[in-house]
């Protein structure tokens, strides 16, 4: 379900598997509820996954270490990626998507052409197959399914990710692979490739991620012009 990555003095860093719920429901214990019981101690939870989404979360200690936390994810402080796989040609091998989100049918959400208040997605992309990119992506708001509405809408959904569009595989190709951020004065940086997957096993994969194993320090361009994929 979950494995520790680090224990520190005011939290801890999970890498959660794929198809795990992040809270509890039907009766079963979800991932935060889980590692209270293994480790004994409360938890707080500052920030989630989804369901399909495999990766790295942090849980807080404490009330007031979940406060710091909460307040540094508002102010965008907490710099979060994630890596994804997708079948097709995107519109775009890498850039921007931008745009308000709205709720769609059947639990979808869907991307706007407006931006009141837009979800903000940076993205490389590099071909591992024939028809195949990994996807290394930087979210610069917390919108609900940002990450897999901000793929679908440039034409390569998620593979295993069917509520939008992408092929049936053995898992949603989407996973939280980094995390860099001060806490306290320290710095911080944890990232953990996914190690559940098919595609993720591919060679051409991890040669990829031997040049993206230190996300924060790519030269992410800066948003010169908003413009809606």
């Amino acid at each position: 379900m979950y494995r520790v990555i680090a224990d520190e003095r005011d939290f801890i860093v999970i890498n959660k598997s794929a198809e795990v719920h992040f809270h509890s429901q039907d009766g079963n214990a979800g991932v935060v509820a889980q590692a209270e019981a293994d480790l004994g101690i409360k938890l707080y939870a500052v920030h989630r996954l989804d369901t399909m989404t495999s990766g790295l979360i942090i849980l807080a200690k404490s009330s007031s270490a979940a406060a710091e936390f909460t307040r540094m994810f508002s102010a965008h402080l907490v710099q979060k990626y994630y890596l994804a796989l997708a079948k097709g040609k995107p519109k775009k091998k890498q850039g921007w998507v931008i745009g308000d989100m709205a709720k769609s049918r059947r639990s979808m959400h869907k991307l706007l052409r407006t931006t009141e208040n837009p979800a903000i997605t940076q993205f490389f992309s590099h071909s591992i197959a024939e028809g195949e990119r990994l996807y290394l992506l930087k979210p610069h708001s917390g919108k609900t399914h940002q990450l897999r509405v901000a793929l679908a809408s440039i034409g390569v959904p998620i593979l295993g990710d069917t509520l939008y569009g992408g092929l049936s595989a053995d898992r949603g190709y989407l996973h939280a692979y980094s995390l860099h951020f001060d806490y306290l004065g320290q710095e911080y940086e944890f990232t953990v490739a996914p190690s559940i997957g098919q595609h993720f096993q591919d060679i051409a994969v991890s040669q990829q991620l031997a040049v993206w194993q230190q996300p924060h320090q790519i030269l992410w361009p800066k948003l010169k012009k908003a413009s809606t994929s």
